[in-house]
Formats: C-alpha cells, structure tokens, sequence
C-alpha cells in the first residue's frame, strides 16, 4: 500500500466561456483565482486555477475553457459530483447567495449524515458544499464571502462507474481505506491527508460512458510531496501493472497520469514548487503567465484570449 499520496490535489474541467468560468469561481463562490495560464498542448486556450489564498493543495478547482466546446454528457467513467467543505450552519448563507447569482438545480440534501447543498456550475458542472466540523483549513476572504462562510478546499469527489471493484483495489492500493456506504454510495477515505480526503463510488451498470465535455471534469488528481515520493509512487504503479506517464513539469507542480480502470483520468501531483514560483502572494493570477516555451506567443495570446473581467465590465 502507497503511503505517500495525502488526498486530492486538484480537479479539473473543461469549459467554454472564460470570463463566465472567472466571474462564477471568483464572484459567486468567492474562490481565489490563483493563476491565469494556457493549456500547454493549446496555449491559446487559457488553463484558470481558483483556490485558497495561495492555492493549497486540496483547495484548487482549474479550466480549460474551450470557446466552441459542446456540452459534456453525463455517464460512468468519469467524476460526477466535486464537493467543497464549508463552515457548519452555513448553507443557509449560500442558499441565499445562489438564488441571488441564479445558480442552477440547488437542492439541499443529507449526505454520509451532513448537510449537503447540490448545485450546477455556470458550465452545467455537478458541484455541492457539504457541512463539516473539524475542517481548520484557512479560507480565502478576499472576494467578499466571510470567514464564517467561506469555502474551505474540497472535501471530496464522487466516481460514477459501472463497476467498483477495481478502482475499490486501486484507491486501497493508493492508501484509502473503506468508511462506509450508504444509499449504494461507497465511501472511501485517506487517514491523515490534506482535508481533501474522500472519494465516493457511485455505481451505475446500465449507464454508458461519459462524453468529456463543458461541465466535465477531465481528471482528478493527488496529492504528493515532492518528486522524490511521485517517483515512488510511478514505480509502483508501473509494478502493479499500470501505464503511467513520465513526470510532466506542468511549473507549478510536477505531473504523472494514468488512466484508472473504470474509466476516470487519474494524476498525481506534487505539492512543490507551488504558484508563488514566478508571482508574489499579493498579486497571485492578476497577470498571464506562459510556460517557457509558449512565451514567444505573448502578444498574439494577449490579442486574441477573452478578457476575464468581460462578465463584470458588461
């Protein structure tokens, strides 16, 4: 069993508008945009990170937003539900603020015994904000929800799959352990992570496969320490049969991926360097950063990429 993954890293989606993805991250769930990048296979797609106040580990949601993507299409093999931890007795805040901001298909609910508050993502994205007690992580407070109320990474992920039984061995393998199940939802959890510590697997035989699309998430990943335990987490996934990428530097972290057995895109990735590798703490994502090799483009990515702040200045 591994013992060097420490519960989620990041998610991330695929969209379509960008300065809509900004404004919802940002102003509606008052999220930190951390940095502001571009896909590095498509530098003229933006690549968005949204997080805590310098994009902990555990607390980052990020966007490819595809101008002319269609829209995903729901089914197995692929993330159903991301769920961020919220403050206990704070729902009724967020209620409130997404009927203000019109955000879709709200339902609040009881999962795994806490209260839970379903939502749709401006893209059509499955989302929730789950009530916890214990969760000391530091929120960010600068985009005008308040400490009380305020976001504090994610809790967990949901895995829609026809069946459970290998990706069950894979999680256990990666060093999550069995908590229970409820309403045919099986819970799995990392002892001793990073906050972002649950994933669910939510089976569905006679569902078909998931179309990747705006609204879908594109992979998962976890959390590592540094290249050293990435290195000997590849060599035993190599050994258990798995195809693993090489490490991928991504400049803010550095990235493995491999495809899991019920279908989702698994990555891992380490907690080092971090975003405030080439921006200060107080100007983090105010600025468009490019990896080295796209650095040429700057003024024609500066040309043709859609301002963020298009939704507030319309």
């Amino acid at each position: 069993m591994l013992t060097q993954i420490k519960g989620l890293h990041h998610v991330t989606s695929m969209a379509r508008d960008a300065a809509e993805n900004n404004h919802f991250f940002t102003r509606t769930l008052g999220l930190r945009r951390v940095k502001q990048t571009v896909n590095f296979d498509a530098p003229d797609v933006y690549h968005l990170y949204y997080g805590d106040e310098v994009g902990t580990p555990g607390t980052v949601m990020t966007h490819f937003p595809f101008p002319h993507i269609a829209r995903g299409r729901p089914g197995t093999g692929e993330v159903g539900r991301t769920v961020f931890s919220v403050p206990e007795g704070s729902l009724g805040y967020w209620q409130e603020r997404f009927a203000t901001d019109r955000v879709g298909d709200v339902e609040l609910v009881e999962s795994f015994g806490n209260r839970q508050l379903n939502f749709r993502a401006s893209e059509g994205d499955a989302m929730a904000l789950v009530e916890t007690a214990d969760d000391k992580r530091v929120p960010w407070t600068g985009n005008g929800v308040d400490a009380e109320h305020a976001i504090r990474g994610f809790d967990s992920v949901s895995l829609r799959l026809r069946d459970d039984g290998a990706t069950e061995e894979l999680l256990k393998f990666m060093g999550y352990e069995n908590a229970e199940s409820r309403n045919g939802v099986k819970r799995l959890i990392r002892p001793d992570g990073n906050g972002a510590d649950v994933i669910d697997l939510e089976v569905l035989p006679d569902v078909g496969l998931a179309g990747l699309g705006a609204g879908s998430v594109h992979h998962v990943a976890f959390a590592v320490e540094n290249r050293a335990a990435q290195l000997e987490v590849r060599k035993a996934l190599l050994d258990t049969g798995y195809q693993v990428t090489p490490p991928i530097d991504r400049d803010y972290f550095w990235a493995i991926y491999f495809r899991t057995p019920g279908g989702v895109l698994f990555e891992i990735a380490t907690n080092e360097p971090g975003f405030d590798r080439d921006e200060d703490t107080a100007h983090l994502g105010e600025s468009l950063k490019l990896p080295t090799q796209h650095e040429h483009l700057r003024s024609a990515l500066q040309e043709h990429l859609q301002p963020l702040e298009e939704k507030e200045a319309a």
